[in-house]
């Protein structure tokens, strides 16, 4: 999964770590379900989006943050990790029962 990157499932989201040619660059994407109905509705809000991209892994757009620094935005292709669930042990050592760590209601 991931074709050699690094991708942690971590609920609701992900982390993945890609090797660089370069030290100290850092790229952060946000992800949804649906690319283009996240472009038309921020466009609704005045909030401008580049183009839809389809970069194979995701189709990717970036949108204008308030101070004018671009934010990707990317709807996954990828094979998606699963979520990490906290151990009954690590739950009941944090004083949860293993419903709530599972984000159950009791």
């Amino acid at each position: 999964m991931g074709q050699g990157w690094l991708i942690f499932g971590l609920p609701p989201s992900e982390v993945a770590v890609h090797p660089g040619d370069e030290n100290d660059v850092h790229q952060l994407y946000l992800l949804c379900d649906d690319v283009a109905g996240f472009v038309a509705g921020l466009g609704k809000r005045g909030v401008a989006c580049g183009p839809v991209l389809d970069r194979g892994w995701g189709l990717l757009t970036e949108m204008t943050l308030p101070g004018g620094g671009k934010l990707g935005v990317y709807q996954p292709r990828h094979a998606r990790p699963e979520p990490m669930r906290a151990s009954k042990k690590t739950a009941t050592a944090r004083g949860r029962t293993p419903a709530r760590a599972a984000g159950r209601k009791r």
